[in-house]
């Protein structure tokens, strides 16, 4: 089996996990609900996320539609690049399935942003009245009318673990006598999947990245 195959079939069981994931949890369980996995320090927190990844907001609709178009553009880029990556000598194994790693996780959230708003009754909607994205009630089910356009739909997150719980003490110069959790961010099997697959590269795949742009800009 060639490199760029290995590569492919990677990417897909990682979409193919996040997707079955999200949908699992879209359509049996509802906004904000916590089931928890191991303690006090591994939920699954049913979140939708109108922004970029890990919860972050960006810039209200356009902003959501500037973000989709950038997923898109990156990961048709990472699409067409891996097989020319794959044929490249010194190139390793682990570079390019790194590289399909990040792909298949900005493919997942793609999906979520162009289709979930197209196929779910509910779902987190930009309010134009508000300014703001307004929540919903109940457990959502597959629909033929949506709710919302395309491009427009919500990430699915559900991955939470407030390891640590406490509060600043009295003492501290800000926030004193304020929760304090670490982690905070709620995050799904893509956004992972273009994190671990982003610091694998950084920290075990520097020399075969290095001969890639060293070739690329010899090119």
């Amino acid at each position: 089996m060639s490199l760029s195959k290995k590569a492919f079939i990677f990417a897909g069981i990682i979409l193919l996990a996040d997707q079955a994931l999200k949908f699992w949890v879209k359509t049996n369980m509802s906004l904000d609900q916590r089931i928890p996995v191991f303690g006090d320090w591994f939920y699954i927190l049913f979140t939708e996320n109108p922004g970029m990844a890990f919860g972050m907001l960006f810039g209200g609709p356009t902003g959501k539609m500037i973000l989709v178009v950038m997923r898109i553009i990156l990961a048709v880029a990472l699409i067409v690049y891996i097989p020319k990556i794959a044929k490249k000598e010194g190139i390793t194994t682990g570079l390019v399935l790194g590289i399909a790693g990040i792909c298949a996780g900005a493919l997942g959230n793609i999906i979520d942003s162009a289709f979930y708003g197209l196929i779910f009754d509910t779902g987190t909607a930009y309010n134009p009245d508000f300014g703001r994205y307004a929540d919903y009630a109940g457990v959502s089910e597959l629909s033929a009318t949506g709710y919302s356009s395309f491009m427009h739909g919500c990430v699915v997150d559900m991955f939470y673990f407030p390891i640590i719980q406490t509060t600043y003490p009295d003492w501290f110069p800000f926030n004193a006598g304020k929760e304090f959790i670490f982690f905070r961010p709620i995050f799904n099997v893509a956004d992972a999947s273009i994190s671990v697959s982003a610091v694998y590269i950084l920290l075990f795949q520097r020399k075969a990245l290095n001969i890639l742009f060293n070739r690329h800009s010899a090119e």
